[in-house]
């Protein structure tokens, strides 16, 4: 059976619904939208409405979704929505607007919330119940859509946005995963939009904007009142089935710079910072030649994604230099070289292996491992290697052990840049492949630049790098701080932080690395605040991250999974955070105080609006600590010419990466 490839509502009683529910959510359904069971006699519900309004301010960026849905017929009908978020998103407001009668989501445990959305759902009440399905897919239950009435459904999510070479990337994932199968006979689709379809961008940003760009939505750049940039995209009627990216580019000429973005309401209490690291350090063009094996994932979960792949590596390909050599490995069901071994950049060599790619044809399952061990035959330990691997990461076939894939990654001296296509995707994979190796990761899409993306980590591998990086603060006490140590960052790279801070205090930033093997050393001063209430969301941001790591260290065999599973849960309920062990239940006040559970998201939610409101209206707030005591000589690495002259290669890179060793504090 195949996955939906779009979505829709499902339709049923409240009796069915009750029996359907646990091998429902069992499902994988990849793109956003609506589900439903097909039902002759009944019409399909209508997707009326889809608004999307993101605000990017610095460090992060926020998501507001508001949909209207609409029965047409003389019962009520239950719902199911699907929304894939981006990696690291953090989901924080849920409401359902049910005629004129306004239910709100508070993050309980998971067995908890279902017990308590099927009693509802069999009382006739409104309850709904938002859970996370997959790797960072959220499927949104709504117990009844009025007859011939609307659901408004409202949903609001975080996730931080970093910078490579001074360009910022946003997605707002829509597109079909195409990863998993499913059951298209059994389930039927509906991603069409009757009315209102728009997106809405402000950028707001202490450094100036340059540019905007979005690759496949013809919006209309602008200004708002306080001069911040823009974007909108406004159509009548559309389809749910084309990620929105987004593009914006910093002003030319912006120095490398230390930004520290702190959040504490309570002195009584720890802050909570983002740190983000924009290395200003002159990193040289490598002169002699360099190689690349390209590892290509042509499964058959590749089908509608091989085209973007193959235009993006024969682009590529055409712009190497002579001395460059290239090889091509392909995977599905096992791994087989398309090339014979490495092959000198030559015109005719690059001519003959664009023919051999037009030829590539996707089937069969997903051998990750197998391809990789393939790709790290004849490595030569004398020139420089990387390895540009694409694949929608599904490891469906042979070895699927993470731990496995790190010892196989740093078994050869070579950098990996993962591309991973699909919404769907086991990122956290890809992401402890590409950290074990002193890589990084994008995900990608077929609304993306993938051309430019891929020619953007090949300039990386050009230039030198910092090697043995290690960032210190010191003279404050901050613990629970994310990766802080890197093998190589590559030209144009920030690096992030996220952590916690216990008082108020001076540090001393200290970024120690070594440059061509010789060691250097980058510092600065700078004050945590007794108190800063500009940013609440970070709290939300800053426990997911640390949901992450426990989730991966735990996969990577370096914490107990008992510990980690209670860590996790304490987390999550704390900080109101939808995991595979949580999930947000939606009902009226009267039914919270039924069931006795704490208003802590309606508590925190309160709290980020009302910061929401204030910086709405003011004007955008540098967080550069450094301007009196620079930590780095140069300006901040910008991006590189297009590619052939055809396209920017516009990018961003996933920074909040994993550290493998790490002690992990439960903190309330």
């Amino acid at each position: 059976m195949k996955t939906p490839t779009t979505t829709g509502f499902i339709r049923r009683s409240a009796v069915s619904a009750i029996a359907l529910f646990s091998g429902l959510s069992a499902l994988s359904l990849n793109a956003a939208g609506l589900l439903k069971i097909g039902d002759p006699s009944l019409q399909d519900l209508q997707i009326t409405d889809h608004q999307v309004k993101v605000t990017i301010n610095n460090g992060f960026a926020q998501t507001e979704v508001l949909q209207t849905f609409h029965n047409p017929n003389p019962t009520a009908s239950e719902a199911l929505y699907t929304l894939p978020l981006p990696q690291h998103a953090s989901l924080s407001e849920m409401e359902i607007l049910l005629g004129e009668k306004l239910i709100r989501g508070e993050v309980v445990e998971k067995k908890q919330a279902q017990d308590i959305y099927q009693k509802e759902a069999a009382a006739g009440n409104d309850v709904g119940l938002a859970e996370k399905s997959g790797f960072q897919r959220f499927e949104f239950w709504v117990s009844a859509v009025p007859a011939m009435g609307n659901a408004t459904v409202r949903t609001v999510y975080y996730q931080p946005i970093e910078i490579d070479s001074e360009m910022g990337k946003y997605t707002y994932p829509l597109e079909e995963g195409g990863t998993d199968d499913a059951a298209d006979a059994f389930w039927l689709q509906n991603d069409t939009v009757t009315g209102q379809f728009s997106i809405d961008v402000t950028v707001k940003s202490s450094i100036p904007v340059s540019s905007t760009r979005s690759p496949l939505y013809a919006g209309v750049n602008g200004f708002d009142e306080h001069g911040n940039p823009t974007f909108r995209y406004e159509s009548q009627g559309g389809s749910l089935n084309k990620d929105f990216v987004f593009y914006y580019l910093l002003q030319d000429n912006q120095p490398g710079r230390i930004e520290v973005i702190p959040y504490r309401a309570d002195p009584s209490k720890p802050g909570t910072f983002l740190m983000v690291i924009t290395p200003g350090i002159d990193l040289q063009p490598l002169d002699q030649g360099a190689d690349y094996v390209f590892v290509l994932d042509t499964s058959g979960s590749m089908t509608g994604k091989i085209g973007t792949l193959v235009s993006g590596v024969k682009q590529t390909i055409q712009s190497f230099r002579p001395v460059d050599r290239f090889r091509i490995v392909l995977f599905n069901n096992s791994a087989r070289e398309l090339t014979r071994s490495w092959v000198p950049a030559t015109p005719d060599n690059v001519s003959h292996a664009l023919g051999e790619l037009d030829a590539v044809r996707e089937s069969g399952g997903t051998n990750l491992y197998d391809g990789i061990m393939q790709a790290l035959k004849n490595v030569d330990a004398d020139r420089v290697t990387s390895m540009i691997l694409v694949t929608d990461g599904v490891t469906n076939t042979g070895n699927i052990n993470p731990a496995s894939f790190v010892k196989l990654i740093t078994s050869k001296d070579i950098r990996t840049f993962g591309f991973l296509m699909g919404n769907s995707s086991n990122w956290e994979l890809m992401e402890q492949i590409c950290a074990a190796s002193g890589g990084s990761y994008k995900a990608v899409s077929n609304s993306d630049d993938i051309i430019g993306q891929i020619l953007l980590a090949k300039n990386k591998v050009l230039h030198t790098c910092m090697h043995d990086v290690t960032i210190q603060i010191k003279g404050a006490q901050t613990y629970d701080v994310s990766r802080s140590q890197y093998a190589k960052v590559f030209r144009g790279q920030q690096l992030v932080l996220l952590g916690r801070y216990a008082a108020p205090s001076e540090a001393e930033l200290e970024i120690s690395c070594k440059i061509s093997g010789q060691p250097q050393v980058y510092h600065t001063r700078f004050s945590f605040p007794e108190t800063d209430t500009t940013h609440p969301e970070l709290e939300r941001i800053w426990a997911l991250k640390q949901i992450e790591e426990l989730q991966s260290a735990e996969k990577l065999g370096f914490v107990d999974s008992k510990e980690s599973a209670s860590a996790i849960l304490d987390i999550a309920l704390h900080s109101q955070i939808v995991t595979d062990q949580t999930s947000m239940i939606l009902l009226d006040d009267e039914a919270f105080n039924r069931y006795g559970i704490e208003r802590k998201n309606a508590t925190r939610t309160a709290t980020e609006r009302q910061a929401q409101s204030i910086r709405n209206t003011a004007t955008p707030q540098s967080h550069v600590v450094d301007s009196n005591q620079p930590a780095f000589p140069h300006s901040a690495p910008r991006l590189p010419s297009g590619g052939g002259g055809a396209i920017d290669p516009l990018s961003l890179l996933a920074l909040l990466g994993l550290p493998l060793i790490k002690r992990f504090r439960k903190n309330k």
